[in-house]
């Protein structure tokens, strides 16, 4: 990195820098185009935290997710394809990963789990299950209600089809009614 200009190795610690998400007796929420890290750490205690991983924002390559959780539930929100690596979590007492459907995913951005969960687990949601997981949430009725003031989609609950806006312009010039 001695090579790089200044401007450039300030880049590349942003982007390698840890995003800390603590969840202290409470339940903290992190959805939509949130961050462009791929490294994060998650300390809950007797809470709760739902990250939101699905953003094209993150850069391409390993997401890892350092935990420590003390009787808290940890929900990932990944895109479809994405494998979950939990080898590096250990678990004191009781614990567990949940991830109904990503036994099949043989290709895609991995998703490296690490830490320590003592009575937590750690939910896995994907396709469907994600989106209803954001939009149950107060965060995505306040971003529906930004978006219908701003006249664009919300972004909270597919990330990845609100990204470019281009597409979402494109789209909504196709599908108009002439009725409304």
């Amino acid at each position: 990195m001695a090579n790089l200009p200044a401007d450039a190795v300030d880049a590349v610690d942003a982007v390698d820098a840890p995003v800390h998400v603590q969840a202290f007796e409470a339940i903290v929420h992190k959805l939509g185009h949130w961050t462009t890290a791929r490294i994060f750490e998650v300390r809950a205690r007797r809470g709760g935290a739902l990250l939101d991983l699905r953003s094209p924002g993150i850069p391409a390559g390993d997401v890892e997710v350092r935990v420590d959780l003390d009787r808290s539930v940890l929900k990932l929100l990944v895109p479809d394809d994405a494998i979950v690596d939990q080898w590096g979590l250990r678990f004191d007492h009781r614990g567990r990963v949940k991830d109904a459907h990503g036994r099949g995913a043989l290709a895609g951005r991995t998703i490296r789990l690490t830490g320590r969960v003592d009575r937590g687990e750690i939910r896995v949601r994907r396709s469907g299950a994600a989106v209803l997981s954001a939009i149950f949430t107060r965060e995505f009725l306040a971003d529906a209600r930004a978006s219908r003031r701003a006249g664009h989609q919300p972004t909270v609950a597919d990330p990845a089809a609100s990204f470019s806006t281009s597409a979402t312009t494109a789209t909504a010039a196709t599908n108009t009614n002439p009725r409304r």
